[in-house]
């Protein structure tokens, strides 16, 4: 009965948003209005599945800053802002007043106690830990053969069968596949081979879409409606429980697993130096115990391994898969990469010897960073002022303010980029010698800013040019539109179709 009794209102508030409100919302100069008690919610709701161009429409005719009014009693008034200015002030200048807070923690909750789920003394413990494994050279040569390794025998057979079978295939899902298999097996030490020609079941990659897509509905729908589905375990709430035991259910057993490997001390002291696993996960068990220091707890090194995972294919995936598309909208750009790349490497056939000479490739990497500027893999990033402040733009904010930065909307300011922001154009990134151009992080947010920029861009980077380059060199992909390409409604600027493709081999 009381699930009954919740369904009944939850029916007659969305009924009233998504019916009523839209006849009665009329622009204010060129805005919506901010409605007493129901404040702009309903805006959001109507708008619930294209909300990223929303966004870039508000903060366009609103000079990069807008604030939109929660429902009254609910704290759920959200400034949203792509001002570079705010952007610095909120992720560098002030940091200290700006955690992800008690609220992103709740609504991020699958990623756990990870270095991108904590605040303060906790936040500062493990970056330092994780940019110290990831300064080492041992796990640079680890890393190194785990790229090579995986788009030389991993993604290259399965292309190249793909091609000669003539098939039409999810290009994104094979993306998402292929930086899964890298992930995994640099944080875990261990194979998980997602990306094999019969393109098995992928338990990981289904659980951790699903709770991105439940992660945005908590991010837009007020505490109110989101949290009684998750006590009753009912909606999308049920869903993303399920995802939650499946991911963390799987690092765990991994975990188990490296424990059981390592629990004798001499192997631990010979493996210590071992290029050839010199994993995440095994360096989280090791490393205090190595330095005479109280073992991370269990907890810890579970969640933070799911949000290096999750970080490292998520998100590279994502870029790909846009960068791709673009790439079959503007052909003279893929002809230019693979002439850059004929010049730099004169063989018919390609293969990466190693991630180091991905350097070289400036025009890749320029065609990459403009994909992420119009379609980066994060869109939105929210943040929850410890103090009242007022940002450098003049907006005064509270503690019970979430401050929305939107890279998406960023990307597409014409008074951050020019006249031409919609335009794929790799040169923007060159500069006259034909070397790479460099912008700040507030203006080109992307790998967040400030302290909490993101440690594993490198990795990243990385992983995308080794595999967008062997493709590119090797392959030709010929978009198949069955669907529209769209974005789908997710903390995760994924294709909510995917992309249907066609795979041929270049002669």
């Amino acid at each position: 009965m009381v699930a009954l009794a919740y369904l009944a209102s939850i029916f007659a508030i969305l009924s009233f948003f998504f019916f009523l409100f839209p006849s009665i919302l009329k622009p204010k100069n060129g805005l919506p209005r901010n409605f007493p008690l129901i404040g702009m919610s309903g805006m959001l709701l109507v708008n619930f599945n294209h909300l990223y161009e929303v966004g870039v429409d508000l903060l366009s005719k609103s000079k990069g800053t807008f604030l939109i009014k929660g429902v009254w009693f609910t704290n759920t008034d959200m400034l949203w802002t792509s001002d570079p200015k705010n952007i610095h002030y909120i992720t560098t200048t002030n940091f200290i007043n700006y955690p992800k807070g008690p609220d992103s923690h709740e609504i991020f909750d699958t990623l756990g106690i990870s270095l991108f789920n904590i605040d303060f003394d906790e936040w500062t413990f493990y970056r330092k830990a994780l940019h110290a494994y990831f300064k080492r050279p041992q796990f640079h040569r680890f890393l190194n053969k785990v790229v090579v390794d995986n788009v030389n025998n991993g993604l290259m057979p399965v292309l190249e069968h793909l091609s000669t079978q003539g098939m039409v295939v999810d290009f994104v899902d094979v993306l998402k596949r292929h930086l899964l298999d890298a992930a995994w097996l640099f944080c875990t030490g261990y194979k998980i081979d997602t990306l094999t020609v019969d393109l098995p079941e992928n338990p990981f990659g289904k659980a951790i879409d699903t709770a991105c897509q439940a992660m945005f509905y908590r991010n837009i729908f007020p505490p109110i409606v989101w949290k009684p589905q998750s006590w009753l375990g009912i909606g999308i709430e049920q869903k993303l429980h399920a995802s939650k035991k499946t991911v963390r259910g799987m690092i765990q057993d991994c975990l188990s697993k490296k424990k059981e490997e390592l629990k004798n001390e001499e192997e631990m002291r010979k493996e210590a130096g071992d290029d050839e696993g010199y994993d995440t996960l095994k360096r989280l068990l090791l490393d205090p115990l190595e330095a005479g220091e109280k073992p991370h707890p269990e907890l810890a090194i579970r969640d933070n391994v799911l949000g290096l995972i999750f970080a490292a294919y998520d998100t590279s995936s994502t870029t790909l898969s846009w960068l791709f598309y673009l790439l079959s909208k503007h052909p003279d750009v893929e002809t230019k990469i693979r002439k850059e790349m004929e010049t730099c490497f004169p063989v018919k056939k390609w293969r990466l010897g190693n991630k180091e000479e991905l350097g070289k490739l400036v025009y890749l990497h320029s065609a990459i960073y403009e994909a992420l500027r119009l379609y980066p893999p994060v869109p939105f990033q929210s943040r929850s002022p410890v103090k009242e402040d007022v940002l450098p733009s003049g907006h005064r904010v509270y503690p019970n303010t979430r401050v929305v930065t939107s890279g998406y909307a960023s990307g597409r300011m014409k008074n951050i980029w020019g006249e031409d922001c919609m335009e794929f154009k790799p040169e923007r990134w060159i500069d006259g010698n034909g070397n790479l151009k460099y912008e700040t992080s507030a203006k080109f947010y992307i790998f967040n800013a400030g302290p909490r920029i993101c440690p594993g861009k490198d990795i990243a980077f990385a992983l995308m040019k080794a595999a967008a380059a062997t493709i590119i060199y090797n392959f030709n992909i010929q978009v198949v539109e069955t669907q529209p390409i769209i974005a789908k409604a997710s903390i995760i600027l994924e294709m909510k179709h995917g992309m249907r493709v066609k795979v041929n081999t270049l002669v």
